[in-house]
């Protein structure tokens, strides 16, 4: 072949190399003006991130009054190069997820709660002002009904909370507010509330600002009992529900998912 013919032949290689490197660098960049016109449009629906979960350690209230969770360093940094503790932890310690086997024979475990459900609408039941006046106040049908009245339906698979401003008591004896009999006394969910989530809405998870999901005095469990053996959850001891919308938020809760669990210590946040 001749030296002109060779040159030729190389010019052509190089063209179509070059080519295909343009065409490539093209679609390239418009997948990312893609990816850079997606991902502001999803995020543009949340503005805020919002942490919904109280720091907890020994001195957290828990509900049987002990503490719910020990602490000890098995190794230290200036001993052995890294940090490392060991945790002995009760279930329902802090803010923290009741699974539907928490109250029943066989419902879903924690890690059995479908990762679908743990990712919802909030709906925020502001009882703050009832509370105030009244420790033992409860979310009523009446109040859910105003809700609706307000902010439209309640979404498909909401989580629904209870703001009854009681995380603010946290760290003081006025969390589990107890009497001189041993009662408690904070707000909690009627169970008639909870009944009217069942049969009218398509909720999942039912929240609270304080310990239980039924007000203090309660003996008998029964929002726990009409609520949890439907496979719903619950979530209790939630922080910063006087942060977000009464709608429009997205609840994310980072659940546990130890075998077999009937609950446990959650990161949750709002997106807002």
């Amino acid at each position: 072949m001749c030296d002109v013919c060779v040159m030729n032949a190389v010019k052509d290689r190089m063209l179509t190399r070059r080519s295909f490197f343009q065409a490539t660098a093209v679609a390239t960049a418009g997948a990312a003006i893609g990816q850079a016109t997606a991902t502001p449009a999803l995020a543009a629906g949340h503005g805020e991130v919002h942490d919904m979960t109280h720091v907890y350690d020994a001195d957290f209230p828990t509900y049987f009054g002990v503490p719910g969770v020990e602490i000890s360093q098995s190794f230290n940094f200036a001993e052995s190069g890294f940090n490392l503790f060991q945790l002995n932890l009760n279930e329902h310690t802090g803010t923290h997820i009741d699974a539907p086997l928490h109250f029943s024979a066989d419902g879903q475990a924690v890690n059995e709660i479908p990762v679908s459900n743990l990712v919802c609408p909030l709906a925020v039941v502001d009882i703050a002002a009832k509370a105030e006046a009244d420790a033992d106040a409860q979310v009523t049908p009446d109040d859910l009904k105003a809700w609706i009245a307000a902010n439209g339906d309640i979404p498909e698979g909401a989580c629904v909370a209870m703001h009854s401003g009681w995380a603010a008591k946290v760290g003081g004896a006025g969390f589990r507010n107890v009497d001189g009999d041993g009662g408690m006394h904070f707000p909690g969910f009627h169970v008639e509330a909870a009944q009217m989530l069942i049969e009218e809405t398509g909720a999942m998870a039912m929240a609270v600002d304080t310990l239980s999901l039924d007000h203090g005095p309660s003996a008998d469990f029964a929002t726990h009992y009409a609520w949890l053996p439907t496979n719903r959850y619950g979530i209790e001891n939630l922080a910063n529900l006087d942060k977000v919308p009464a709608a429009g938020a997205t609840l994310v809760v980072g659940a546990p998912n130890h075998r077999g669990g009937s609950g446990g210590p959650a990161r949750i946040f709002a997106m807002v």
